[in-house]
């Protein structure tokens, strides 16, 4: 199932199209413009970059979402990269 990331917690309206969520089995994957930025596989997150700040934004609210801490940049690469 594929999903464009809604703003639920962000000031901003939308994303644009440019956040999606694709989920297969037990794997939930956040997917930024086209690269795969984060993963949620049996209730443990990865983070595999923050690259750029609207990314950022986008991994934000994709760990906020899905009920986990997403302070600031520095606690998400503490704690998921």
């Amino acid at each position: 199932m594929t999903y464009e990331l809604k703003t639920n917690t962000d000031s901003r309206k939308s994303f644009y199209g440019k956040a999606r969520v694709e989920t297969d089995g037990n794997e939930t994957n956040l997917i930024s413009y086209s690269t795969k930025v984060a993963t949620i596989k049996g209730g443990k997150v990865t983070v595999h970059g923050t690259y750029s700040p609207t990314t950022l934004r986008h991994i934000k609210e994709f760990l906020i979402q899905n009920g986990f801490k997403a302070d600031s940049k520095g606690q998400i690469i503490k704690d998921y990269c």
